[in-house]
């Protein structure tokens, strides 16, 4: 399925689940969100890598408008439906001042292993442990899937943006614990390391070394 949908680029990778607040500013996207909260209409957040405007994007939908100030700016809070693919960007729009595009939307395999998907969760709380971080992930453990956990975990814009470009959610749980299982190492490298040089020039409790073994 294919349609048109007014489009909102943004440094950022936005997943599906995802509540999303944004201070709008700019007079194209303050027309952009009053028409579509006013016509409860969705519009589209292409993801932006490296300053460059990608073809994969998320499907939002304005939950609020928390306020508005004096000057038309707003704070809003959106929520992330689904992905779609650009197909082709319209950059002019008749009496818009925002671009929209031709979209279709991915196929997506809800075919996930909880047992995968709980080793993945543990080593969250593991990196957030090592980090001295504390996350909620408003959901029960249970009820968790990749889309969910994903910004919890570090990943850079382009592993966000190869996460949102995976349509099955058991290569995506895959590919959160191949990146847990590289990054946790270094980690727990790391902590040892900062615990050494904490030790150093303290009195320490040492045992002697025993010749009689």
């Amino acid at each position: 399925m294919t349609n048109f949908i007014p489009v909102f680029p943004l440094s950022i990778v936005v997943f599906p689940g995802e509540n999303l607040n944004l201070h709008i500013f700019e007079p194209r996207y303050k027309q952009l969100i009053t028409e579509c909260f006013q016509q409860k209409k969705p519009f589209g957040i292409p993801a932006v890598v490296n300053n460059e405007l990608k073809e994969l994007g998320t499907l939002v939908e304005v939950r609020e408008i928390k306020h508005v100030y004096e000057d038309g700016k707003m704070d809003i809070s959106t929520t992330g439906v689904k992905v779609f693919r650009l197909l082709e960007l319209i950059k002019e729009i008749p009496d818009k001042l925002y671009s929209g595009a031709i979209v279709t939307y991915p196929d997506d395999a809800d075919d996930g292993n909880r047992l995968l998907m709980q080793k993945v969760v543990l080593g969250i709380k593991a990196l957030h442990k090592l980090l001295e971080v504390s996350k909620d992930f408003k959901k029960p453990e249970e009820e968790l899937k990749a889309f969910d956990v994903a910004h919890h975990m570090g990943l850079n814009a382009e592993e966000e943006y190869e996460l949102l470009g995976l349509f099955r959610e058991a290569q995506r749980q895959e590919y959160l614990k191949r990146h847990l299982s590289k990054v946790l190492p270094m980690l727990t490298e790391m902590d040892t390391l900062k615990t050494k040089v904490k030790l150093n020039g303290h009195f320490r409790n040492l045992e002697g070394f025993s010749f009689d073994l």
